[in-house]
Formats: C-alpha cells, structure tokens, sequence
C-alpha cells in the first residue's frame, strides 16, 4: 500500500476545502471582468491566504493543542476578540455550509433527474456525508484523498477533452474595474484557514510540514482556478442567451451555460462529477473545522452523545436554511467571502500575530511569515480594500 506523507494529505485537505461550490460560481462573477484581470487578482489572493494561513499557524504555535480561533482571540484580544471571533466564525461557516448543502442537494436532484424534491436531495447529500465528519479528522482525510483523486482525474480528462473547444477571441474582454468587483466571492474561493488549528494537531506543530501543507493545498487551487478560468471563459460567450452574463443574472453556476455550449453529453457529465467531487471536498473540510469550532468553544469533548450533538448543531440549521431556500448559493457564497473571509481569515490573524509578536509575550523567534510590521499593514490594507468592494457591490 503506498504510504501517502502525512503534509501532503494535509496540503490536499486545505486545496479540497479552498475548492469547492466558490468554483462554480468564479467564472460567472469574474467573467465581465475578462480573463487577464482575473488571473491577477487570483495571484493576490493567492498570496493573502497563504500568508493569512502561515499567520493563523504562527498562533496555533502560542497556544496549547486542540483550540480554535476563538480561543486565539480570546487570549490575544480580550472578551471582545472572542465575542467578534465567534460572531464571525459562526456567520462564515454557517453560510458556507448553507451554500455547500444547497449545491450538493442540486447535484443530487440531477443524478435523479429532477424527479426528487429539493428538500429531499439535500437531506440525502447531508445523511450520506454528516457521518464522515462524526468520524473524525482521520476519516475526512482518507476520503477526502479519494474525493481529490476523483477530482483530479474527472478535472484532467475535462481538460484534455474540453481545451479543443475554446475559443480564444473570448479571452480577448478586458475590464478592471468589473474584474475586481468579483473580489469577494475570489476570497472565499482561497478559504482554509478554520482547519489549520486541526491540521496543527494532525501534523504535531512540525512547523516545516506545515508550511508545505499550506503552500501545497493554496498553489493547488490556483492553478486549477487559473485552468478552470480559461475553458469556461473560453467556451462560453461573454454575451447573449445563456452567455454568462445571462447565468449571473440568473444566479445560475458555471455548469449550466457550460452545459449549453458544450453540446457534448461526455464533457456536460464530466464536468458535472468533477463540480460534485469539488463541492464535495469543500463541504468536508468546513464541516469538519466548523465541528471543532463548537466544541472548543463549548469546551464539548468529541465522544459519544456530545459528538452526536455537535453534529446536529454543525448540519441540522444549513440543512433547514438550504431547504427553505434550495437556491440560496450564489447569495450565502458572496456574503460569506465579502464579510466573513475578510475579517475572520483575512484581518484576525494580522490582529492577533501583531499583538502577540509586538505587544506580548511571543515575540517574532517562531514567526511563519517574514516582513514585520511592514507585510503585516499591507495585508491589512488589502482586507480593507476587500470590504470597500463589498460595499460598493452591495450598494450596486
């Protein structure tokens, strides 16, 4: 049996939790924008949460096993970091796990060939998946190798088959300023960082490993975001009935006008299973960091009756949302990356790295990011711009 090195199962643990239903919904937001300005501003958030990530790590290295982040912020910041912390760890979460439970219910509503009710499909996809996570960390990593190899198989075999269908004039759109209007849903398309307190424990704190868990599981959906760019871009038009345009508008996925302009029943069921195994990854990794959130927050140990308790706290409220609202996606996807990815994962752990590096007792002797003080507010000025777009977006 091949023995998988444990920071590489890890690194595609963060790359299958960034990867997920944000995927489906990228080429549609960025697409008025262009391709070339997308690419850009995927390489910036690229960069911001892997280096969010390093920082997330750096206070998992001050802390003692098994805490999340709002045991971090409690520590570093007060009664008030922790009440901020669990606000908008709890809104974050839960809206991804709204968005996820929604677009797993669609994938199988399809498999039935939309003979099975929403509320029905989306209770299968919940009653097949939950008892993974009630299995703990270890069962979400062996599956969630499976599920990445699916990916990557069903991805490549798009891929091959799907580049002779691009038509390379379509790239051609440039818009800045409609590019970086898809900002938010680009941040929550990097989003990780509530497992690495989990990976931390996974990994025992082996800083080295860490560092190539993250840098793997963040340049893995880069490229694939960067390919899956190109084909959707490439093959669907900007324009017209079913263009993209017209899906965003309809707060369709990326699968339906590709679905259109494909005419190839193969490619149309591939990329369908490649976007199932997609969101399905995602929904294990937040489900799983959204489970240990609770529990240390409730000081809750993870056995018996207590376990089976977290777990209806973590599936039972996105479950009842997603079934009241079945196409709730798109909308909880760009709520989740404008306000929730932004100050949670993007300014927290500047906050709490500063405060522990330069006002308390840590110092920088096992910092994770080089820069200083400098790195630190250009990161910071960067989430801050990240919410000007939201409210521009909002105000729109």
């Amino acid at each position: 049996m091949i023995r998988i090195p444990k920071e590489i199962s890890a690194g595609l643990l963060v790359a299958g939790t960034a990867v997920g239903a944000g995927m489906l919904a990228l080429p549609v937001v960025t697409a008025e924008g262009g391709f070339w300005p997308s690419c850009l501003i995927y390489l910036l958030c690229w960069i911001f949460m892997a280096s969010t990530g390093l920082l997330l790590f750096e206070v998992c290295l001050w802390m003692p096993k098994d805490v999340n982040i709002v045991s971090m912020a409690e520590h570093l910041l007060g009664r008030t970091g922790k009440m901020l912390g669990w606000l908008l760890y709890l809104f974050l979460f839960y809206s991804l796990t709204v968005a996820y439970v929604a677009g797993g219910g669609g994938f199988i509503s399809a498999i039935f060939g939309e003979t099975v009710p929403d509320w029905l499909a989306i209770s299968i996809f919940v009653l097949i998946l939950s008892p993974i996570v009630y299995a703990g960390t270890r069962a979400v990593d062996r599956l969630n190798f499976i599920l990445m190899c699916g990916l990557g198989i069903s991805y490549l075999i798009f891929i091959i088959f799907g580049f002779t269908n691009v038509q390379f004039s379509y790239l051609e759109h440039l818009d800045w300023k409609a590019a970086f209007l898809a900002l938010p849903i680009m941040f929550t398309s990097f989003s990780y960082q509530g497992i690495v307190p989990s990976l931390s424990t996974y990994l025992n704190r082996n800083a080295k490993k860490m560092r190539r868990a993250i840098f793997i599981g963040t340049t893995l959906p880069l490229v694939i975001y960067l390919i899956w760019q190109l084909l959707v871009l490439g093959i669907v038009p900007l324009e017209g009935e079913n263009g993209l345009l017209f899906a965003r508008q309809e707060e369709q996925s990326a699968i339906i006008p590709l679905r259109e302009f494909l005419h190839n029943p193969f490619l149309s069921s591939l990329g369908q299973v490649f976007a199932f195994f997609a969101l399905t990854t995602s929904f294990l990794g937040v489900t799983l960091g959204l489970t240990d959130f609770l529990a240390d927050g409730f000081k809750i140990e993870k056995v018996g009756n207590k376990k089976m308790f977290l777990c209806f706290a973590v599936f039972l409220p996105p479950t009842v949302i997603a079934i009241f609202n079945p196409k709730i996606f798109l909308s909880a996807l760009t709520y989740a990356g404008g306000i929730g990815c932004a100050l949670l994962l993007g300014l927290m752990p500047i906050v709490m790295v500063w405060v522990g590096r330069y006002r308390g007792p840590y110092g920088i002797k096992r910092a994770q990011l080089p820069g200083g003080k400098p790195l630190l507010i250009l990161l910071s000025a960067f989430v801050l711009f990240q919410l000007l777009i939201e409210f521009i977006v909002a105000a729109l």
